[in-house]
């Protein structure tokens, strides 16, 4: 339990895309303790240990359901399980992600399709489904109900070598601010946001570093993980929890009156 919950979720279903490591499994862990019901999904099995081992530190206000964002029929499965298992949806984070390393001309359309499949087409195919669910169960919340796209840093700089990644989150960003001048001006009762998290340790941000190193890029891990911090004004990497406190504000209606707007957490990274 965050010592600083305050059960202003109560109430509240929260699905996190993505949720269940770094990022997403902190900011689920978060919600559930400010009073929401979860569910999780990722691309891990419902019997792996690892879904086995992160619904067990979540507790009983928390559920798994195994889901590629790429996949439509995976989202129209899931909006079935939460209407039948909870029957309302108001709070929805598109956590889920993957990076692409490399210089542009060494890049294959495969690996660009990749990439936008799983970070801008789960994110459209979330908004899609679940608009409905998030619009009748808005009028209920102050502000109503809450999108969270989750972006990047990426998503409003230019970074070496990771042209397709600054694409899929740039792309997250603009598409987070139509959607939310479309429900505006149709009244609908739902607000959408993106997060933009710098350098976090995570097991994505691990494996990003570990295929610069193998490009050298870098000689090991560890100098990238030194660069990144020495690069960064407050000295040193995020944790994944750091990044809960955000997405919690802009779940819960503290953020009532926001909307398109994008929140940048980075140490002071994009200050520079």
């Amino acid at each position: 339990m965050n010592p600083a919950a305050s059960n202003r979720l109560t109430g509240c279903v929260a699905l996190v895309s993505g949720g269940l490591r770094g990022i997403g499994e902190a900011i689920a862990a978060r919600f559930v303790a400010e009073g929401a019901r979860v569910i999780v999904s990722d691309l891990d099995a419902q019997d792996s240990t690892q879904a086995q081992s992160a619904m067990a530190a979540l507790g009983q206000e928390a559920g798994y359901v195994r889901a590629d964002v790429t996949k439509e029929a995976d989202w129209l499965a899931l909006r079935e399980h939460v209407e039948q298992r909870y029957g309302a949806l108001h709070i929805l984070v598109n956590n889920a992600g993957i990076d692409q390393t490399g210089a542009v001309e060494t890049m294959s359309m495969e690996e660009w399709r990749r990439i936008m499949a799983v970070n801008i087409d789960g994110v459209f195919l979330a908004c899609k489904t679940f608009t409905p669910m998030l619009a009748e169960a808005g009028h209920s919340r102050k502000g109503g109900s809450s999108i969270i796209n989750m972006s990047s840093i990426m998503g409003l700089v230019g970074y070496p070598d990771i042209s397709a990644y600054n694409a899929s989150k740039g792309a997250v960003r603009l598409f987070t601010k139509g959607l939310a001048i479309e429900f505006a001006m149709k009244r609908m009762p739902i607000r959408v946001n993106s997060l933009h998290p710098g350098f976090v340790r995570t097991p994505l941000l691990e494996q990003g570093f570990t295929r610069m190193a193998a490009l050298g890029i870098a000689g090991t891990v560890q100098e990238l993980v030194d660069g990144a911090s020495a690069q960064t004004p407050v000295g040193r990497l995020a944790d994944a929890a750091e990044m809960a406190g955000p997405a919690f504000f802009l779940a819960s209606e503290d953020s009532s009156y926001m909307t398109g707007a994008e929140l940048v957490v980075d140490g002071g990274w994009t200050a520079q």
